[in-house]
């Protein structure tokens, strides 16, 4: 599950955009997608103007406009993949079971990076 949060004042259509960025992320990661993968996201915002009250009536709010959003859907879609990457190279190994899934072995994985080309 991928939760986004931003404080931009964004409407409910421009959050569920937001949300498919960050399923898009994934696959920049290699993720794959099959029935019942239950990769999902949902997207929020907190800024003033979005917030329900307890008012009668309309309420005035404030909308980032359609073509102001694409900054933000670049954010979301580094901020995932970043996070996806983060959570792959701080893993450890975990045992249940009795069995042992290894975590990645990051000089390995360095050394690999260095020989394409890739790692510093």
């Amino acid at each position: 599950m991928i939760v986004v949060a931003t404080d931009a004042p964004l409407d409910a259509k421009s959050l569920q955009r937001l949300a498919a960025r960050a399923i898009f992320a994934l696959a920049r990661t290699g993720s794959t997608y099959s029935n019942g993968s239950g990769d999902f996201a949902i997207a929020f915002s907190t800024h003033p103007s979005q917030r329900v009250t307890g008012a009668a009536g309309p309420q005035p709010r404030s909308v980032l406009p359609t073509d102001g959003v694409s900054g933000l859907f670049e954010a979301v879609l580094d901020a995932t993949e970043e996070a996806v990457d983060n959570s792959l190279l701080k893993a450890t190994d975990v045992t249940a079971n009795g069995r042992t899934i290894r975590a990645l072995p990051i000089d390995a994985l360095t050394a690999i990076l260095k020989k394409y080309g890739r790692g510093k």
